[in-house]
């Protein structure tokens, strides 16, 4: 979707969004959007394998999983609150939904991006080769702010490229364009563009770990009228990262096939990705003031490209919660990290 078209759609959304924290309650159906990603392939298998009905079941709710392509318009449905939670990035949580005043809490930390995000060059090997080039990524997304973090480490600004706003669900297909020479992109996108001829993976989200965090975010008054949905979620979630950890075959198979690919592609994927199996460690994530440290280096980010509004007068217009503390407006906190379901689950096990 352009940028454009993303700002007009967050816009034309903030008046509904900005219902008074209260006008949500008590339900028993409920409707979760996540869209292809490695670390998002579990809620495939979830759906698929009746792992997410079972723990829907033991709460006596309903939960609908839905796959959504463009990873923008899924964000973007849970902003216009058609759906009660969505797979994303910790970013894009601050800037589209939290930006626009919806109220909305990570639920979990689903992983980090620990090479699932990269820089590919066309016939060039070093980053610093990036100088000069349009550069092809989804514009003011997380990509972007990865992009300024790796412009940084090689000495170079966003003044030195020029990027272009094109979806993730293009990317692969106008790589191969003569005009096309630099991407910012995300697996399993970036894996394809990786194979291509003339291609070098010249930096990736392993230079900063814990930064680029996937998360599942659900709308706080949604929560907490009904702790049963998040319980149900994060129950879900740890059962098919238990197939995971075990290495289960058939589970991966059903992944991999479902994010098109085969079982080496996903595991190569996977192992670019640190998935939170292990729910005390992202909890204990959820806890750390380095936490709020990443959000604080990622709202001045989004201030400076204009991502937190019109009317935000520095970047901390929006209150950014967690047990660490709060960064920025504690009158108008819209983003949140909210641990204790995942403490519960692990205590549980």
């Amino acid at each position: 979707m352009p940028r454009t078209s993303r700002l007009v759609s967050s816009l034309a959304i903030v008046a509904c969004a900005l219902m008074p924290l209260g006008a949500a309650q008590a339900k028993d159906n409920f409707r979760v959007c996540w869209s292809i990603y490695a670390g998002w392939m579990p809620w495939s298998y979830a759906e698929s394998s009746g792992i997410m009905d079972k723990w829907a079941d033991k709460y006596d709710i309903s939960v609908e999983l839905v796959q959504i392509n463009d990873y923008i318009e899924s964000v973007n449905q849970y902003t216009a609150g058609n759906v009660d939670g969505c797979a994303m990035t910790n970013m894009d949580t601050l800037t589209i939904p939290a930006a626009s005043g919806v109220d909305s809490t990570a639920l979990l930390i689903n992983d980090y991006s620990n090479g699932n995000d990269g820089v590919i060059l066309k016939n060039a090997d070093s980053l610093a080769d990036i100088k000069g080039r349009q550069v092809n990524l989804v514009q003011f997304s997380v990509s972007h702010y990865f992009l300024a973090r790796a412009l940084d480490s090689v000495g170079l600004t966003e003044r030195d490229i020029k990027t272009v706003n094109t979806t993730d669900a293009d990317m692969v297909g106008i790589y191969a364009n003569d005009d096309v020479d630099a991407v910012v992109t995300w697996n399993p996108q970036l894996q394809a563009i990786d194979a291509m001829p003339n291609s070098s993976l010249v930096y990736t989200s392993a230079e900063i770990p814990r930064e680029i965090l996937d998360m599942l975010v659900v709308n706080t008054q949604t929560l907490a009228d009904n702790p049963d949905f998040g319980k149900a979620m994060v129950g879900a979630w740890y059962e098919v990262m238990q197939h995971i950890a075990d290495g289960d075959e058939d589970a991966l198979a059903a992944m991999a096939e479902a994010a098109g690919t085969d079982v080496a592609g996903y595991k190569q994927q996977l192992a670019a990705t640190h998935l939170y199996t292990d729910p005390s460690e992202a909890a204990e994530l959820m806890n750390s003031a380095e936490l709020l440290d990443t959000m604080q280096r990622i709202a001045e980010f989004s201030y400076k490209h204009g991502l937190l509004g019109p009317a935000a007068p520095g970047p901390d217009f929006v209150g950014i919660e967690s047990p660490a503390g709060v960064y920025g407006n504690e009158s108008n906190v819209m983003m949140r990290f909210e641990p204790s379901f995942t403490e519960d689950y692990a205590e549980s096990r």
